[in-house]
């Protein structure tokens, strides 16, 4: 029961990370909607097309969309990303805050937890497991 409630706060944590690359997809999109505009394919089957830009009245519909979309993405993410820091921060142990700091906000991989906290592999995992059992979703 304990390992399952484990699983879960480590999942909630975890959604920091899927929040961030979620508003970076969005962002991407958006680049790509603006890049094509300004060079849009060419057409290379050998007829003549007219060099006309055309309505941008399609394009601005679709730009808007996914600026609607990325606000209010950015919105929804924001708030999770300050959900589980303010849980996090509400921890009473410093080492445990910095660990899962470390490991799900910054993503830092063990060994560089082990070297900035000045603790071995297996330290660190005692200190994860208790963190875990004291984080409160």
């Amino acid at each position: 029961m304990e390992r399952q409630k484990n699983e879960e706060k480590k999942e909630y944590l975890k959604g920091y990370e899927r929040a961030v690359r979620q508003l970076n997809r969005i962002q991407i999109e958006i680049q790509e909607i603006r890049l094509n505009k300004i060079c849009p394919s060419i057409k290379t089957d050998g007829m003549p097309h007219s060099k006309a830009v055309g309505d941008l009245s399609g394009y601005a519909a679709l730009l808007e969309g996914e600026e609607k979309k990325y606000k209010e993405a950015l919105y929804d993410k924001a708030e999770k990303i300050k959900e589980i820091l303010n849980r996090i921060e509400k921890m009473e142990n410093e080492d445990e805050k910095d660990l899962l700091l470390y490991r799900y906000i910054n993503l830092m991989k063990w060994e560089e937890i082990g070297e900035m906290m000045k603790y071995s592999r297996q330290q660190l995992h005692r200190i994860h497991s208790k963190a875990l059992m004291n984080f409160k979703i």
